[in-house]
């Protein structure tokens, strides 16, 4: 995208459909209300966007496309910040900041290959696991976290989600089951529950999916010590509990 192409707040703002917010220009008349980032798109649904700033342009997408799930973290966030205050922060804060940073949904219709992602066996979650992923028995149904699409404008990175994984039949429902759960709290109540993701492992993701490539600890990275990751959110007639 080129300079004379990038779109305006007030552009952006007009194109896209957010439900009861807008987006506003981030500035020094803006942040003089003092009011926290959060809050301020939970009390005057003005969400703060920086102008030509991919970080926010993504940010701003995320909305659009995913509104009921960007609200159910707000109100998450809005709760811990009146619970402890503007200058201090709990493992939940951090559960949802990394989540809308570089969050993932994952589906998962057969839960076989959990006990491999469990141990961080990286290649028979995803070689010996291909057919798997390839069927849709596994897979990534919403990439949410904005700095995750833009660490993809990077040619080469190799990029890691942080993900809430329910078992389930359908992309939507797994979807909005997030949502519940988020809103709800019964998931992002610490860090150490998002599992992390190596996408370009999926297959089909990167060039070169060799053995080598799945032996690059650097990225596949093995399971530290004491690490437990918590079942998938499971889908039932009462929806996810």
């Amino acid at each position: 995208m080129t300079a004379a192409d990038w779109p305006s707040v007030g552009a952006l703002d007009a194109r896209l459909v957010l439900p009861g917010k807008h987006l506003v220009m981030q500035d020094e008349a803006l942040l003089a209300d003092g009011l926290h980032y959060e809050r301020r798109i939970a009390e005057r649904g003005q969400i703060a966007t920086r102008a030509r700033n991919w970080h926010d342009l993504f940010n701003a997408l995320v909305w659009a496309r995913y509104p009921s799930l960007k609200l159910a973290l707000n109100a998450r966030q809005c709760l811990h910040i009146a619970a402890m205050g503007v200058g201090a922060r709990n493992r939940a804060q951090a559960a949802l900041t990394q989540f809308d940073e570089a969050g993932v949904i994952v589906r998962v219709r057969d839960a076989s290959l959990l006990p491999a992602w469990d141990c961080h066996d990286w290649e028979r979650l995803f070689a010996q696991g291909a057919g798997q992923w390839r069927d849709g028995d596994i897979a990534v149904v919403a990439v949410v976290g904005h700095a995750l699409m833009e660490q993809a404008l990077l040619p080469g990175r190799l990029l890691v989600g942080k993900c809430v994984v329910v078992q389930g039949e359908e992309d939507a429902a797994c979807i909005a089951g997030t949502t519940r759960a988020i809103g709800e709290g019964r998931v992002l109540e610490d860090p150490l529950q998002l599992r992390p993701l190596p996408l370009a492992g999926i297959p089909g993701w990167h060039g070169g999916q060799d053995s080598a490539f799945y032996r690059q600890s650097d990225y596949f990275r093995p399971l530290r010590e004491g690490r437990i990751y918590p079942p998938p959110l499971g889908m039932t007639p009462d929806h996810d509990r």
